[in-house]
C-alpha cells in the first residue's frame, strides 16, 4: 500500500469515526473466507458497514477524528492489537446482537472495543451488556407507552364513571316514579 493510499484510508476512516456515534472494533482472525463472507453478508443485512483495516491506520484515523470532534478515544488504543475489523452502525446495539448471534455457530468475532455515544466498552465480556442497550426507537416507544398509559386510565375512568352516573340517575328516576 502506497503512502497516498494509506492517507486516503486514514482520511476516509477519520471521517466515518467523526460521523458515527457507534462503532465496534472486533477480532475476526481465524475465520475462514466463507465464514468471513457470511459475517459480511449479515452485517450488510443489518445496515452495518464492516471494514478490515490495519491497527496503525485505525489509530491514526481515531487521532484525527478526536481532534476534529473533541472525543476521547485513548481507551480504545490499547485494544488495537492483532487482526482488527471495524463495524460502523446507526444503532448502538445491533452489532453486539449480530456478534452474539454469529457466535452461536463460530468462535469469533470477538469484541475488542466499542464506542457507544461517547462511552467506551473494552473487552469481549461487554457483548452481553451492549446487547441490552436500547436503541433510540426502542426508548421512544417506551416513553410513548408510558405517556399513553395514564391517558388511557383517565379515559377509562371517565367512560365507566359516565355509565355509573347514568345508572344512578335511572335508578333514582325509577324510585321517584314508584
Amino acid at each position: 500500500m502506497t503512502r497516498e493510499q494509506k492517507t486516503a484510508v486514514i482520511e476516509e476512516l477519520a471521517s466515518q469515526f467523526q460521523d458515527s456515534k457507534y462503532f465496534y472494533i472486533t477480532d475476526t482472525s481465524e475465520l475462514t473466507v466463507e465464514k468471513t463472507n457470511q459475517l459480511r453478508r449479515k452485517c450488510f443485512e443489518s445496515d452495518i458497514e464492516m471494514k478490515v483495516v490495519k491497527n496503525t491506520l485505525i489509530r491514526k484515523a481515531l487521532e484525527r477524528a478526536a481532534d476534529a470532534n473533541e472525543e476521547d478515544y485513548t481507551e480504545i488504543y490499547s485494544a488495537l492489537k492483532g487482526f482488527s475489523a471495524v463495524m460502523f452502525t446507526e444503532t448502538g446495539n445491533v452489532p453486539a446482537k449480530l456478534i452474539k448471534e454469529f457466535r452461536k455457530e463460530n468462535d469469533k468475532p470477538l469484541l475488542k472495543a466499542a464506542f457507544i455515544d461517547s462511552s467506551v466498552y473494552i473487552g469481549d465480556d461487554q457483548v452481553e451488556a451492549l446487547t441490552q442497550i436500547k436503541s433510540k426507537e426502542e426508548l421512544l416507544g417506551e416513553i410513548i407507552g408510558l405517556l399513553e398509559s395514564p391517558i388511557k386510565n383517565v379515559m377509562g375512568a371517565l367512560q365507566s364513571g359516565g355509565n355509573t352516573i347514568t345508572g344512578l340517575l335511572k335508578a333514582l328516576e325509577e324510585r321517584e316514579s314508584a
